[in-house]
């Protein structure tokens, strides 16, 4: 199976992820693409201790993730990829042609960020990152659970649902 669903989220695995989206696709594994991350074998751990154990966790760089893509849609489970920001999974989009949808999952507040959804904080440089993950092609959309409605970009950028 392919990789089910490519997400963006900053907190990376924690329940939402592997409980709300992993029980809903049913997933058997989790791609982790940060660089920062998968150079630290501390933090990969920490991240491997919030993968439950029917579930595996792959820690990768964004190089590293774009060549083993074919081996994780070559699995037979299901699987997601996550990614902490938007511009990572720009350029991932860029890199790898078969992503055809991104969910933004959390993205949440800093400074020059403006409140989308209770979930979305956007700054003008990720509204940018967005509209050319778009521009490629790729349908985007905000949703912070799987039963949840999905928001579509255009909405997003203009500031939430109505």
């Amino acid at each position: 199976m392919p990789i089910e669903c490519f997400r963006v989220d900053d907190r990376l695995v924690h329940g939402q992820v592997v409980v709300g989206w992993g029980q809903s696709l049913r997933l058997g594994f989790i791609v982790l693409v940060d660089d920062t991350v998968a150079a630290n074998d501390w933090e990969c751990e920490l991240y491997s201790m919030g993968t439950p154990p029917e579930m595996t966790l792959f820690v990768e760089t964004t190089d590293s993730v774009v060549l083993r893509l074919p081996e994780f849609d070559a699995r037979a489970d299901a699987g997601m990829l996550l990614t902490a920001d938007i511009p990572t999974m720009g350029r991932l989009v860029q890199s790898a042609p078969r992503i055809r949808a991104v969910n933004i999952g959390g993205v949440h507040h800093r400074i020059g960020r403006t409140w989308r959804l209770p979930y979305v904080f956007l700054s003008p440089e990720d509204d940018a990152a967005l509209a050319a993950i778009a521009s490629c092609g790729v349908r985007v959309t905000a949703q912070d659970l799987p039963g949840a409605d999905e928001v579509p970009l255009e909405a997003l950028l203009s500031g939430g649902p109505a």
